[in-house]
């Protein structure tokens, strides 16, 4: 339990404020003004944004966005648009994915695009619609439902009802 004056205290409380009062700093004129971190920080320099979930976390009823990478050790049942989706030996994800690279190796169910490269490991399972650009599937791997081939002109290939078993 925090106390009064510990980390969540009240920004409006008096004690909390300085009773000295602060000068603004004295500005050259001849000056330039100095560009914010965030005008300077290029696409390059950005710190790639991850989330883990563990393997006893359990999320559900989520979209999930604005995430270049998800780790799914745990369950997920939700919507995700990212870059990289990575889905562990116990992992599993129910619902809808649109991603660039999707490497499984547990359980997916839902609806999935991957806009680059479909991986499926021996230990993988992916069940419901499957759209890919590349698939790459390891001896083992199960694949079943809706699976279509993207094309780069918005077409794609139906395959219809299947099941496949590497």
């Amino acid at each position: 339990m925090l106390q009064k004056d510990g980390f969540f205290r009240n920004r409006r409380d008096e004690s909390f404020r300085q009773n000295q009062p602060i000068a603004p700093a004295p500005v050259a004129a001849n000056t330039a003004p100095t560009p914010s971190s965030t005008e300077t920080e290029t696409k390059a320099d950005r710190k790639e944004s991850k989330l883990v979930v563990g393997h006893d976390i359990k999320i559900k009823g989520v979209e999930i966005s604005d995430c270049d990478t998800l780790v799914v050790e745990g369950r997920v049942e939700a919507t995700l648009d990212s870059r990289v989706l990575e889905i562990a030996e116990h992992g599993v994800f129910q619902g809808t994915i649109a991603v660039d690279q999707a490497e499984i190796r547990g359980r997916f169910e839902g609806e999935i695009t991957v806009r680059k490269q479909l991986i499926v490991h021996s230990s993988g399972k992916v069940s419901g619609k499957i759209r890919y650009a590349k698939i790459k599937m390891e001896e083992g791997a199960e694949i079943a439902g809706d699976l279509a081939v993207l094309d780069k002109s918005a077409t794609s290939i139906g395959v219809g009802k299947r099941v496949a078993n590497a």
